[in-house]
């Protein structure tokens, strides 16, 4: 039976491949930056969308349900034994981050555009993000 279990990865592109959303392309694209950032990345689905684990707990995933944009919620692992103050700790000079609390953040994005025009700060901050919640 175990043999037929499908990694995080391959549940990943099924529901990438059965996905129907107007931005398919940019959810594409985010998906391939992230996965980019550290080859310690590994995804599987969460919410109903694909989200992204460093040192096997989730801390990036998106949210597909807005219309005309996408979010990406970053969190600190789903069981927390405290809440920690990540706000505090992370420096963001891209100005990308909506925090909603101390340990969690939204980045919002509207087009292709917005991932094109804002690559480097989306990297740099995915990668901080990663940073600031790897020991915690």
């Amino acid at each position: 039976m175990a043999a037929n279990k499908r990694s995080g990865q391959e549940k990943v592109a099924e529901f990438m491949n059965a996905l129907e959303h107007p931005m398919k392309d940019v959810i594409e694209e985010v998906r391939a930056l992230i996965l980019g950032v550290d080859d310690q990345i590994t995804e599987q689905i969460k919410w109903n969308a694909p989200s992204f684990c460093f040192n096997n707990d989730d801390r990036i995933t998106f949210n597909l349900q807005g219309k005309g944009f996408i979010r990406l919620v970053l969190h600190t692992r789903a069981k927390v034994q405290q809440r920690i103050d990540i706000k505090s700790q992370l420096e963001d000079t891209s100005r990308l981050l909506e925090w909603a609390t101390a340990d969690r953040a939204i980045i919002k994005l509207t087009s292709m555009n917005d991932v094109e025009s804002q690559r480097a700060e989306l990297v740099e901050t995915v990668a901080k993000w990663l940073e600031a919640t790897a020991t915690k």
